[in-house]
C-alpha cells in the first residue's frame, strides 16, 4: 500500500564523490547528524516551440535541484572531506579562501503513514554554511543551526539525479543496508 503522506527527516549520510576519466566512485558514507530541514526546488526549464498554429514541440529539462540543508551543526568530517578544510596538529580547524569543495552523494530517510523511504541524490555540491551566534537568554539557550545551500546536478556519467527506495518485504535486506554504500540501479530481467 502506498503512503498517503510523508514526514520527518533523519539518517542523513554523505559519501564523497570522485570523478576521474569519466568514472565516478563514492567513498564510504558517513552520518551527518542533527538534520533539521531539507528543501529542494526543481531546476530546469520548459520549452514550447510554436508552429502550424499549435504547440509543435515541447520539452522539459531536468537540471536537478537546488535548495538548502539545515543541520544542528556541521561536523568536522564534513568540513574536512567535503569543504576541504584542514586540521593542524593542535586540533585547530582552518578554513582557507582556496579550499576546494568536493562533490558528494547525499542519502537520507523520511517516514510515511505506511512505509519509510530512503532517498539518494547522486551528485551534490554544497556551499559553506550560514552561521549565527548569539548570547543565551535567561530561560533559553537559543540553539542555533547551520544552513548550507546545495545544488544537485544530473550525474555526468549516466544523467541519474536521484533514487527513492521504499521499504517492502521483498527489499528488506537492501533497504536495511542502504546507508552502507551509494545505491545504484539494479537491472530487471527485462533489460530495463
Amino acid at each position: 500500500m502506498e503512503n498517503k503522506v510523508v514526514f520527518g527527516l533523519k539518517n542523513v549520510h554523505i559519501s564523497k564523490l570522485t570523478e576521474a576519466e569519466s568514472i565516478i566512485t563514492y567513498a564510504e558514507p558517513f552520518k551527518l547528524p542533527g538534520a533539521v530541514n531539507l528543501t529542494m526546488d526543481k531546476e530546469g526549464a520548459k520549452t514550447i516551440f510554436r508552429a502550424d498554429d499549435s504547440d509543435y514541440f515541447k520539452k522539459a529539462l531536468n537540471n536537478g535541484y537546488s535548495g538548502s540543508l539545515e543541520v544542528a551543526d556541521v561536523i568536522e568530517k564534513f568540513l574536512t572531506d567535503i569543504f576541504g578544510q584542514y586540521k593542524d596538529a593542535n586540533g585547530a580547524l582552518f578554513e582557507n579562501a582556496d579550499d576546494k569543495e568536493a562533490r558528494f552523494a547525499m542519502m537520507f530517510e523520511i517516514d510515511g503513514d505506511k512505509r519509510k523511504r530512503r532517498i539518494v541524490y547522486y551528485d551534490c555540491l554544497a556551499e559553506r554554511p550560514s552561521l549565527e551566534y548569539s548570547t543565551t537568554e535567561q530561560d533559553d539557550v537559543g540553539v542555533k543551526t547551520a544552513k548550507m545551500d546545495i545544488s544537485i546536478s544530473p550525474r555526468s556519467t549516466d544523467r541519474q539525479v536521484k533514487a527513492v527506495l521504499e521499504a517492502s518485504d521483498e527489499n528488506e535486506t537492501v533497504f536495511n543496508a542502504f546507508f552502507t554504500q551509494v545505491y545504484e540501479k539494479v537491472n530487471s530481467g527485462s533489460g530495463v
